[in-house]
């Protein structure tokens, strides 16, 4: 298996994130950090590492762009059965995760995927997101495993998969460019699932392969990174259209819609009841729905620690952050009907 990891300046984060692989259980025959337009001492760090470096060259297509060149170096030398991972600079693997992954392929496995958790730190906004993060798992834990989205924070592929994708792209039956990653995307991890899927393969993210990732500090980055996930996720699904693999995240899309126009309309109905009535008393089936509601919340993010229960149980910060989200969903919408250009901003 050979692990890469693209990084630009990251040179605080990149030897956390090479002494993670080589803590491996089982361990990469070689780790390569692609340094993509670096201006600060990242490469010279991954070399005391014990990684091998890979400059990208006239690259102007960030991520996706500078994977394309790297895995157009490596893939010659692996066989199809050969593993690839793709780990991003600001993440540190659980142990077992390469262990996992590998455990984890058969022969309608694609690719495997990592779980995310948020690191420490960040004071509130910073615990909403570990607690998003603990939910997150915890579905895909109630899934079986599957894996809706290939995460950028830890992905291992086959290297028979990611050449069939590439030439499902030449001949047009995916869109993209005519990489292994799209250049068209703003979110080339959630295409690249889409592709894989579209290629009749199965995608995983079993519970072991966990990977810690960073946590956004400031709600402005917060905002630009949620803004190009739910964007570049609503223009993976415009290209992609309506088909068997892009159905179930159409509904999730529409489910994602409904449920954010809903809670509005009910926090102004509230509000509205309130400023001409007052306060009418509690509604015995209304509390009990309520109370169900509280308690899913609680549950999902029960190992999220002591502080993430506190939280859930005082509903008004996730509820402020639940805005937040609602927000950026209709921002990333109405970009979308506009057809306005969503710019990469770095977080």
């Amino acid at each position: 298996m050979i692990a890469l990891i693209p990084a630009h300046n990251e040179q605080e984060r990149i030897g956390a994130a090479i002494e993670g692989l080589w803590r491996q259980a089982r361990r990469p025959d070689l780790v390569v950090v692609v340094a993509d337009n670096c201006t600060d001492a990242t490469a010279e760090i991954a070399v005391r590492h014990g990684a091998q470096v890979f400059p990208t060259e006239g690259n102007t297509h960030k991520k996706a762009g500078a994977l394309n060149q790297a895995i157009e170096w490596v893939l010659p030398s692996l066989d199809d059965c050969d593993l690839l991972l793709v780990q991003d600079a600001d993440t540190i693997l659980a142990p077992v995760f390469v262990e996992t992954a590998i455990a984890t392929f058969g022969d309608k496995v694609g690719a495997v995927g990592g779980v995310f958790y948020g690191e420490e730190g960040g004071g509130l906004l910073g615990l909403l997101q570990r607690m998003e993060f603990h939910r997150y798992a915890w579905e895909i834990g109630r899934s079986g495993g599957k894996a809706q989205v290939l995460t950028g924070t830890g992905t291992v592929f086959r290297a028979r998969v990611l050449r069939e994708v590439r030439a499902a792209r030449l001949a047009g039956r995916i869109g993209g460019g005519t990489g292994y990653y799209s250049l068209a995307s703003l979110t080339e991890d959630d295409e690249i699932t889409k592709a894989i899927k579209t290629l009749r393969y199965r995608t995983m993210s079993p519970a072991g392969c966990a990977v810690t990732t960073e946590i956004m500090t400031t709600l402005p980055k917060l905002w630009h990174q949620r803004l190009r996930w739910q964007r570049g996720a609503l223009e993976n699904l415009r290209d992609y259209g309506f088909t068997r693999v892009t159905a179930r995240y159409f509904l999730q899309q529409f489910m994602l819609g409904f449920g954010a126009l809903s809670f509005l309309i009910y926090l102004a109905f509230m509000s509205l009841t309130l400023t001409l009535y007052g306060w009418t008393g509690l509604s015995l089936f209304w509390t009990a729905i309520g109370l169900i509601f509280v308690i899913e919340k609680v549950v999902s993010v029960r190992r999220a620690g002591p502080r993430a229960v506190f939280t859930a149980l005082l509903m008004v910060p996730e509820m402020l952050y639940d805005l937040f989200q609602h927000a950026v969903y209709f921002a990333s919408l109405w970009g979308l009907v506009r057809r306005s250009e969503e710019k990469w901003v770095a977080t």
